[in-house]
């Protein structure tokens, strides 16, 4: 399997990475309506299922704890970012930086022609233009997408809007917690199962990756942020659809042997922690759809397939 499920990270070509300023969101507001309110409690984090990537430091199954706070049921939607920007005038990441990376197969013959590809995931196109209200670079816009979760945001990005709302982004203990909904080491928030009674419960490629994407799920790019039943725990879409950036910094070795209290990732590194898939991973590449899947990418990295939720603390 690819690191590269995700898109790719800006480090990964020459372009330099800028330092944010962005501040970071206090939790001290009232969660929104739409939050699940969780009274914490012990789970196992983790997986050492036999087709894991070694390198994605899901393992060793540990004994976590976390404390009480509130996750948001959604990710955030492009009209609830059209909102934050509206509100504060802020400017992406990939506005910054002119570019951001999309699905190749989104774009116009004449735009993938010109936009670049990296080398190890030729199916990403870096495209000039390309941001949160223009997804597949210009002469895109959000027609019929505002409920849909907000794509091409920086974790730079997602704290500040965790800023203006006055949440902040899950750690990924509380990520994974939330999105297990109750079921201890189960493959999916849902069960075992991926498809239980032929039933599709989650946005991800059907078909051959990357070449042709049957749909079956009813989605050949983003869903509904409402999309599919959600988890026990009131969740939707915690598998596929969109990677959602946790607050923590990554890291692929974890503490054993004792309970672990509301870890928060190591002090110092560079990317950040991602979790959930998205429509497109696919068995044959990327089954990193599980609820104990995790990749990562820096800051200041963005494309067609990252987004973010966010929690308050209670």
């Amino acid at each position: 399997m690819s690191s590269h499920c995700c898109s790719p990270g800006r480090n990964s070509g020459s372009t330099p990475i800028a330092t944010s300023t962005a501040p970071v969101g206090t939790g001290g507001a009232v969660p929104r309506e739409s939050a699940v309110r969780l009274a914490g409690g012990t789970f196992l984090m983790g997986s050492e299922d036999e087709d894991v990537n070694p390198g994605d430091g899901e393992g060793p199954v540990r004994e976590v704890r976390v404390s009480p706070f509130a996750i948001d049921a959604h990710c955030v939607t492009n009209d609830r970012f059209a909102a934050f920007v509206e509100a504060t005038g802020h400017r992406t990441d990939a506005e910054r930086f002119g570019w951001s990376y999309v699905f190749a197969k989104f774009l116009p013959g004449e735009l993938r022609r010109v936009s670049p590809r990296p080398d190890s995931t030729p199916w990403w196109c870096g495209v000039r233009g390309a941001y949160w209200a223009r997804p597949e670079g210009p002469g895109s816009d959000l027609s019929g997408r505002g409920d849909h979760p907000v794509v091409h945001v920086s974790w730079t990005d997602a704290l500040a809007f965790c800023a203006w709302e006055g949440a902040r982004l899950p750690t990924e203990a509380e990520w994974e917690y939330a999105a297990r909904g109750g079921l201890e080491q189960a493959r999916y928030p849902w069960g075992d199962e991926l498809t239980p009674d032929g039933e599709h419960r989650c946005n991800i490629w059907q078909g051959r990756f990357p070449f042709h994407n049957t749909a079956e799920d009813g989605y050949t790019g983003t869903a509904p942020v409402s999309a599919y039943e959600p988890n026990g725990h009131g969740l939707h879409n915690v598998a596929g659809n969109v990677w959602e950036w946790c607050a923590d910094r990554w890291a692929t070795t974890h503490a054993q042997g004792v309970p672990c209290v509301d870890p928060v990732g190591p002090r110092q590194g560079d990317n950040r922690v991602m979790r959930g898939g998205s429509y497109l991973c696919h068995a044959s590449y990327c089954n990193r759809y599980r609820v104990a899947a995790r990749t990562s990418n820096s800051p200041d990295s963005s494309g067609g397939n990252t987004g973010f939720r966010v929690a308050w603390d209670t």
